[in-house]
């Protein structure tokens, strides 16, 4: 059993080794960060609320990876985008899990330092290339794959509101984003119903205005009916009168 078991490590240690091998290519990373982002957009939006590979700025040739449809922002038609970029700085980050493990603090801040700096100038990358108002709103998104990843970076003193402050853009974990997306799916009904609600506003005033004009109709057909109901008792007075005469002279 126990030789058994050592046989079924090393099939696990053959995997865990190709996965790193995976992860360890820098296209495969960030495929790794767009699908599930990708993954997240599907749970909450319908597909004609979101897109990928938008050009968010027209002319610029540049396309961030997925863009949010925001509705009802812009009198001419055109959409206007909210930018999502995926990255995932994984050699600084495993750098510094290894500085944790062997409790090495200069070189976990060295590395946590490196994670800072490429959060900022990825920041500052979606800024310059994907946020430009009024084809975009004046923020974007960058979101990291791992929560660990997204952690580490709330540690970092003052990271997270300068991103904000100095670049315009959100930084977003998992499960964050996923309440951000939910956040603004429930932003994107509560404008529908306002819109819909609009419109049966305007159909009552509609109706409305029909319902006095059809009260004017009623009243004069009840005018008439009134006049020939008298009509007809004045008739039938005379009928009477005349049956009468009739039957005198019987």
């Amino acid at each position: 059993k126990v030789h058994a078991g050592l046989g079924e490590m090393q099939v696990l240690a053959k995997d865990v080794g190709s996965l790193n091998r995976v992860l360890n290519n820098v296209k495969t990373r960030g495929t790794f960060g767009e699908v599930q982002l990708a993954g997240l957009l599907e749970q909450v939006f319908t597909p004609d609320q979101y897109a990928k590979n938008v050009e968010t700025v027209p002319g610029s040739g540049a396309r961030v990876e997925f863009a949010i449809r925001l509705p009802g922002q812009r009198a001419d038609g055109v959409p206007l985008w909210l930018p999502i970029d995926a990255k995932f700085p994984r050699e600084d980050y495993d750098r510094l899990l290894d500085a944790h493990d062997r409790a090495d603090a200069p070189a976990a801040e060295l590395a946590a330092k490196a994670i800072e700096q490429r959060l900022r100038l990825e920041a500052k990358t979606i800024r310059d290339k994907y946020v430009a108002p009024p084809h975009t709103t004046d923020f974007g998104i960058l979101f990291v794959p791992t929560e660990g990843l997204y952690a580490e970076a709330l540690r970092r003193a003052g990271l997270v509101e300068s991103m904000q402050r100095e670049y315009r853009v959100m930084l977003c974990g998992p499960t964050t984003l996923l309440a951000t997306l939910t956040s603004l799916q429930m932003g994107f009904r509560t404008l529908a119903l306002e819109k819909r609600s609009v419109e049966v506003w305007e159909v009552l005033g509609a109706v409305k205005t029909e319902f006095g004009k059809f009260g004017d109709v009623l009243a004069k057909v009840k005018k008439k009916l009134d006049g020939a109901s008298n009509d007809i008792s004045e008739a039938e007075r005379r009928s009477r009168v005349m049956a009468r005469e009739l039957r005198s002279v019987e």
